[in-house]
């Protein structure tokens, strides 16, 4: 090969290295907080179960002579919080441990940021315990995780986050791949090279750990997106890939198109808006007339030995997701391990089994999907589970840290400290990949679009803006 020829390769690889590290300096710049706000939720979320119960420590444990029948514990849920309608009851996980009864609030207790209540009742039937389901410990980390805080645009935000950290982690593999190079740095960091040089090390080595995990952690995530979610939905729906009722939100609600209210495990607009009759013991109950009794199937539940949370709906109440109530009862596990889960539905007359859907009667994607879910909130094998899912998000906030710490001691005084473009113009390289991206990824192909925009109708015309962002300000060119 020419010299001539050796160098013009030499700079087409010096070019293109330069491009994906632009890329990857940016994607990260955006991506950084994003990466620390959700760490932190979501290792938390993971949890859940143990939050949950110590949530719950006090109505544990209780005494259990005197016990009296689920009716009059609904009862005395009833009673505590007037004109309440009951709407499902959540056996107790031991022996001993009060019932949850969740119930809706009459309109005028509270309006509907407060319409549902979790009232805990002892065996003896007392209520020891009320809490606001919108303000529990792990309901607050949910939302902040999936929306964070904002609604369908938090979830819009977070997807988009998602997807520009896959970018970020196809482009931080590439600028780690050793090329000749031997393993320190590589495999391990070099902490004692100097500064610079350890803190590189660490957050390419460590990135290069974490991303197999972070792949599967934003991949598993992308089923609830808003956007990628109801074009998942959507798909899945033309290709006959149905069976069966959606058992996962997008973005932050009921994933029918006639089941979109406002929120997710509850949803709790629909709940107290129903056209359908909501019982409420007593009155409501005798009108429905249902033949057997909360007592009956409780104990059927407890033969069925549900995984918990194992939760009760009578007839009329809402569903799953504030879907329209069914006429006759329903049982089901709640468990976040999806595998666990089944419902079962007794007839209100006789109490013969109607039906029974377990996890493995879902459509193959369905199980995909809820097998990814259980492992994205750690509940899929237990407690190694959780802690794979904490190491994960203890490296992904050390990359976040490294890298802002990288960007801090390069950034000049002069401008933003991005790679500035190279001479030599090798995006067609990408394009194949970016397409790809695009096409699987509609919010990033909207990011893209709109930055490209930027760039070419304002950015560049403005040359002291371009050339804080590092980029090559051409001459005869605006």
């Amino acid at each position: 090969m020419p010299p001539s020829a050796q160098i013009s390769s030499t700079s087409r690889k010096a070019a293109f290295y330069r491009t994906i590290w632009r890329w990857h300096f940016y994607a990260g710049l955006f991506v950084v907080p994003m990466v620390l706000i959700l760490s932190l939720t979501g290792a938390a979320y993971l949890f859940k179960p143990q939050v949950e119960r110590w949530e719950e420590r006090a109505w544990q444990g209780l005494p259990t002579a005197g016990a009296v029948t689920p009716e009059s514990q609904v009862r005395a849920a009833l009673a505590a919080l007037p004109g309440a309608k009951f709407l499902s009851y959540r056996l107790p996980q031991k022996q001993g441990d009060a019932a949850m009864i969740h119930v809706g609030l009459s309109g005028g207790q509270g309006g509907k940021d407060k319409a549902m209540r979790d009232v805990f009742v002892s065996p003896q039937g007392q209520v020891v315990g009320v809490l606001d389901p919108e303000w529990r410990i792990m309901e607050i980390a949910h939302d902040i995780h999936g929306q964070l805080l904002l609604g369908k645009r938090g979830s819009w935000l977070v997807e988009l986050a998602a997807s520009w950290a896959i970018v970020m982690i196809l482009t931080g593999l590439y600028l780690w791949w050793p090329r000749g190079r031997g393993l320190a740095g590589v495999l391990w960091p070099r902490l004692s090279a100097g500064s610079r040089t350890a803190w590189r090390d660490m957050h390419a080595v460590t990135g290069f750990w974490v991303s197999g995990l972070a792949m599967v952690l934003l991949l598993t995530g992308l089923p609830w997106a808003d956007v990628w979610g109801s074009a998942f939905k959507a798909v899945r729906a033309e290709m006959g890939w149905v069976k069966g009722k959606q058992d996962w939100t997008i973005g932050g609600a009921a994933p029918s198109a006639d089941e979109h209210k406002e929120h997710a495990e509850h949803d709790h607009a629909a709940m107290m808006a129903m056209n359908g009759h909501i019982p409420g013991m007593d009155h409501d109950m005798a009108d429905m007339a249902p033949a057997i009794t909360l007592s009956e199937v409780v104990r059927l539940a407890q033969r069925e030995h549900l995984a918990f949370p194992a939760v009760i709906t009578p007839p009329g109440a809402p569903g799953r997701f504030g879907r329209k109530g069914g006429e006759n009862w329903t049982l089901r596990s709640d468990s976040q391990n999806r595998p666990l889960r089944t419902t079962i539905t007794l007839d209100k007359q006789t109490g013969q089994e109607l039906s029974r859907e377990t996890f493995a009667d879902g459509h193959p994607i369905d199980r995909v999907v809820g097998y990814g879910v259980a492992w994205h909130e750690g509940q899929l094998f237990g407690w190694v589970n959780q802690l794979i899912g904490v190491f994960t998000a203890l490296m992904l906030a050390t990359l976040a840290i490294s890298g802002f710490v990288m960007w801090r001691k390069r950034k000049p005084d002069q401008g933003l400290g991005a790679p500035p473009t190279p001479k030599e113009n090798v995006m067609a390289k990408l394009v194949p990949m970016l397409l790809i991206l695009a096409a699987v990824l509609p919010l990033l192909a909207l990011s893209l679009v709109v930055v490209a925009l930027l760039e070419k109708l304002l950015i560049r015309r403005i040359p002291d803006l371009a050339r804080w962002l590092g980029l090559q300000i051409h001459v005869g060119r605006t």
